[in-house]
């Protein structure tokens, strides 16, 4: 039996879904949709799938089981909802929108309908983020103190000058935060556990003509009694490896891009020596610090592979819909705290307005 996969949208991101679909045996890309219909036309060539050239035909598509959002990030909503209401599980690039209200109407199409959904976080999935994850729910950590994350990279002004819905709020939905750092908030989130209040300064210091964030600094409480920082660039040249630091009373573990560089505890284990000789060493992947296109599609297969399973099995996808919800509340919250000057206490009431809107 074949899991067939629409992709609507067929920019850059669909082509690394594209390979990670063709490495998870049983699934395939069927179907595809794009606004633009040469791009879909173009993508069918390539991958081998039926292009369509209006997204209500390829969800009549008997084949497409799963259909994967691929669009740019304000664009989200509505093929989300189309999907579900047609009967489609649904996975959604990062972040699932860019407010809250958005993020609900896709969590509501999605439970009304009785069909799965997930965000794309593939971080999560990597070997060195899973141990450091079993760590903490081993209680190795003794009690959480400090949980910070780092997403310091680089991006040309050619970057956001090539689409205009880049550095916008209304199709970006932010900057170095909801476009490049969510990944790291998404970690820092499923690490750590929830947070309660948030104090934060952005700026735009290194480009033009972008409405949002090229740095960001943020300092969170978690719900735990823990503090963090969260800092998210696109203007640190030449862009460097994202980093995951947890401490507590009794270990600390840095993670840098998908290595291990310290796993120390009071007490050891036995899977310590494990971790230190397969986790532990110099990767070669640049994991997008400077080039977008720069990164691995394994997180991606590793992902979809275990949202295929929740659907055969009717289990709980590890990324759900709720937990694209959160890394998105986080960053408004950062962005309100910001924008008012003022310490922003989660969860959300409602959406916060950019200083741009009218």
């Amino acid at each position: 039996m074949t899991t067939g996969f629409g992709i609507v949208g067929c920019g850059m991101i669909s082509r690394f879904h594209a390979k990670a679909i063709e490495e998870i045996r049983g699934a395939k890309i069927v179907a595809c949709f794009d606004n633009f219909t040469a791009s879909a036309d173009r993508y069918a060539a390539d991958i081998g799938c039926r292009a369509y050239h209006k997204l209500e035909d390829m969800l009549a598509d008997s084949d497409v089981d799963i259909v994967t959002i691929c669009t740019p990030s304000g664009a989200h909503m509505d093929p989300a909802v189309a999907a579900a209401s047609a009967g489609k599980h649904v996975v959604v690039e990062k972040p699932l929108e860019i407010t809250l209200k958005r993020c609900d109407a896709i969590i509501n199409a999605c439970n009304r309908n009785k069909v799965k959904l997930c965000t794309i976080f593939p971080s999560r999935f990597s070997a060195a983020n899973q141990a450091l994850k079993a760590a903490i729910d081993e209680g190795r950590f003794g009690r959480l103190t400090l949980g910070d994350t780092y997403v310091k990279w680089w991006r040309t002004q050619e970057y956001y000058d090539s689409g205009g819905w880049r550095g916008t709020f209304g199709m970006d939905g932010g900057g170095a935060y909801m476009n490049q750092g969510i990944h790291n908030v998404d970690l820092l989130y499923w690490l750590m556990g929830d947070v309660v209040e948030v104090a934060a300064f952005t700026d735009t210091l290194a480009h033009e003509r972008i409405e949002v964030e090229d740095v960001g600094v943020a300092t969170v409480r978690f719900a735990n009694g823990a503090l963090g920082v969260l800092e998210a660039t696109t203007s640190a040249w030449p862009g460097l490896l994202k980093k995951t630091e947890i401490h507590g009373t009794t270990g600390s573990a840095i993670v840098e891009q998908d290595t291990i560089l310290k796993w120390d505890f009071a007490k050891s284990s036995p899977k310590d020596r494990t971790v230190r000789s397969k986790l532990m060493g110099g990767g070669e992947s640049t994991g997008g610090a400077a080039d977008p296109s720069a990164i691995s599609h394994a997180g991606h297969r590793d992902q979809l592979k275990d949202f295929i399973k929740s659907i055969e099995t009717g289990s709980k996808p590890l990324v759900a819909g709720e937990d694209g919800r959160k890394s998105v509340e986080l960053i408004l919250a950062i962005y309100k705290s910001a924008w008012t000057g003022k310490v922003v206490k989660l969860p959300l009431k409602s959406d916060p307005k950019p200083p741009t809107a009218k």
